[in-house]
């Protein structure tokens, strides 16, 4: 009894993923575009974050040299 009900909630479970692997599937066909600009904002991102970065490690440096 309690095998049955298992496998009953297993098979309930990989519909319900299949169903949503398919949506997302769908989603992503559908939005090519959208993907794919937010690719390059991530990438976009990234490399902003590492200049900000970098300058404010300059920063320090010229305030660290300064006299007190």
């Amino acid at each position: 009894m309690a095998t049955e009900a298992l496998d009953a909630a297993l098979d309930r479970l990989e519909r319900a993923l299949a169903r949503v692997e398919g949506a997302v599937s769908a989603q992503e066909h559908q939005d090519g575009d959208t993907v794919e600009e937010l690719a390059l904002l991530k990438v976009r991102h990234r490399k902003l974050k590492d200049t900000v970065a970098q300058e404010l490690r300059q920063l320090d440096l010229l305030l660290a040299g300064l006299p007190k």
